[in-house]
């Protein structure tokens, strides 16, 4: 239960940020793509998102139709991916979860409903919306995290609990929200709380028994190397959770996680109150971190903004793919930071290949090369500080990219990410830390467009991850345009916060078939094939934990759907 000295401390490694003009991108070794089932959150353990399926494509997608719905019970910020195995779909819904859900995947009938016993006082320690985005499947078990941060396993034919184990005490403002992730004979979850002051940790528990096997602190403790970048006792309230999901890589045997902001927000509490940061950097806090799956242990870590005073959290997912350099294939890591630079790294090392902004980008000027550091803006007028406003600053605290995941697609070689274009003002205000309670130590307005982008608050963007450039976009009024779905089809799937999901031409950017559903969209499409063919499900319910935060254009993503929560699945009409 330790943090291990493994920190990069931000350089580049010897490719630089100049080779992505001569890599091209080859098929990974860490991941096939989902098949005709879809049996990890993200498609495959890189994260893809990506289908082989093609039954569906752009010569037909035109003619999907509902093929049955199902009521997910809850209408609170629906944001999970179901799992389909062996013609079974599982999945969780919001509110707890106040349901995990074992269907059949062809008709849609109801197999068994799990209804977690939850406390009654758990709302009272969830910052952002009481959201759940998916379960975990292994050796006939289902595992999933609550919001009362327990880790739970079920039989995934009856859906009878087997065990429960506590991550974090939640009272204390710990929570999960994200599915945990398998690795052999383990399952391993992160935690939330980067709001309320914690210590953020990733953990690892047996599968049969549910016993803690090992416990890694995302920040150093004292007497261990890094505890000096954080500011007297800061590190004992100083967030960097890892409360997304993260990835695998079974060659190299790592497992991938994002850490959130540091805690507070406002900077002045854990280290210098300005862009002169010293040695507080606040190291494990907004990093990618690479860790031994078997034994927690930190193989690396890369940070991607240190002394972070904007809440830019790191957490966005780590995809993984294979690139070619020169002939040569490079282990990649592909990650849209909220911070608003798109990172390509060599995830066996935590080398970055290229950082380029993604979305548009004032905080800081570039990421230097020879340090491996984003260059703050001069003259700090993006730096929020104590009782000193920074006006204008983009992206947003949102970010470039939030939590709604991307999808690569091995067809293309694109990834395809919703954005942001959302700006912010920012100060610093002194706070005391009160356990279980917000601790943000700042005041500000969310509520900014972009400038230029008044009428287009959210954008997918396909993006070529090799050249670092955009290559198509479609702009969307709203912000949090949900979660992606790419196929071997040549297709595109995302929703929107009207409710309206979309099938594209992944080539192109041409929207080839639409459907309104009943509430927004934050989650991502799955597909999958059963009995010869192919199927496409979606998760509806509007967003509205976030999006209350950005005052007046926040109300407009609240009223531009009504309150719902449905699973639909569509097939191919004859």
């Amino acid at each position: 239960m330790k943090f291990f000295d493994s920190f990069k401390g931000g350089q580049l490694g010897v490719l630089g940020l100049t080779l992505a003009v001569a890599v091209s991108l080859a098929t990974s070794s860490a991941h096939a793509g989902a098949g005709k089932e879809w049996t990890v959150s993200g498609g495959d353990d890189a994260a893809t998102r990506y289908s082989t399926l093609d039954q569906v494509n752009t010569g037909n997608v035109s003619n999907l139709k509902v093929k049955w719905m199902h009521s997910m019970g809850s209408v609170l910020s629906q944001e999970t991916s179901p799992l389909i195995i062996d013609g079974v779909m599982y999945l969780s819904t919001s509110s707890g979860p106040a349901y995990i859900f074992a269907l059949d995947a062809v008709t849609g009938e109801t197999i068994w409903a799990h209804q977690p016993d939850m406390p009654a006082d758990y709302h009272q320690v969830v910052c952002c919306g009481e959201a759940n985005r998916g379960v975990a499947y292994a050796n006939g078990r289902i595992f999933f995290g609550r919001l009362d941060a327990m880790l739970v396993a079920l039989d995934a034919k009856t859906g009878e609990e087997l065990w429960q184990s506590e991550v974090r005490p939640y009272l204390d403002g710990y929570s999960n929200t994200s599915p945990p992730i398998i690795v052999g004979d383990k399952v391993i979850i992160g935690h939330g709380g980067g709001e309320y002051g914690v210590r953020g940790s990733i953990q690892g528990y047996d599968q049969a028994s549910g016993e803690l096997v090992w416990r890694t602190y995302t920040i150093p403790g004292p007497g261990e190397p890094g505890n000096d970048t954080w500011k007297g006792d800061s590190w004992q309230t100083g967030g960097s959770t890892a409360w997304l999901w993260g990835t695998y890589d079974a060659d190299l045997n790592l497992i991938y996680y994002g850490t959130s902001n540091a805690a507070p927000w406002g900077g002045q509490t854990r280290g210098n109150d300005s862009s002169d940061i010293g040695q507080y950097t606040n190291e494990g806090s907004a990093s990618q971190l690479a860790l031994n799956p078997d034994t927690g242990e930190l193989v690396w870590s890369y940070q991607m903004t240190p002394s972070d005073v904007w809440d830019y959290d790191g957490v966005n997912e780590a995809v993984l793919v294979d690139i070619n350099v020169g002939g040569s294939n490079v282990p990649a890591l592909l990650k849209a930071d909220r911070n608003g630079f798109f990172y390509v790294m060599n995830r066996a090392n935590g080398d970055v290949i290229s950082a380029e902004p993604i979305s548009v980008v004032n905080w800081a000027t570039k990421v230097d090369k020879e340090t491996g550091r984003p260059v703050e803006t001069p003259g700090e007028e993006f730096r929020p500080q104590l009782d000193k406003w920074a006006r204008g600053i983009c992206p947003n605290l949102i970010g470039g990219k939030n939590w709604m995941p991307m999808s690569y697609s091995e067809q293309t070689g694109l990834v395809y990410v919703p954005t942001f274009n959302l700006c912010m003002d920012m100060v610093n205000r002194e706070q005391e830390y009160v356990k279980g309670t917000f601790y943000l130590a700042q005041e500000f307005d969310l509520g900014i467009a972009t400038p230029g982008f008044e009428d287009a608050l959210g954008e997918y963007k396909a993006w070529d991850p090799v050249n670092q450039k955009l290559v198509w976009s479609i702009k969307e009024d709203l912000p949090f345009l949900g979660g992606a779905l790419t196929t071997a089809g040549g297709l595109l799937f995302y929703g929107n916060q009207h409710g309206v999901l979309k099938a594209v031409d992944a080539s192109n950017g041409n929207i080839l078939w639409s459907f309104k559903a009943d509430s927004g969209i934050s989650a991502a499409p799955v597909t999958y094939e059963i009995g010869g063919k192919q199927y496409v499900s979606i998760v509806t319910g509007r967003l509205v934990g976030p999006p209350s935060f950005f005052g007046a254009l926040g109300q407009r993503v609240i009223d531009a759907s009504p309150p719902g929560g449905t699973l639909i699945t569509f097939e191919l009409g004859s």
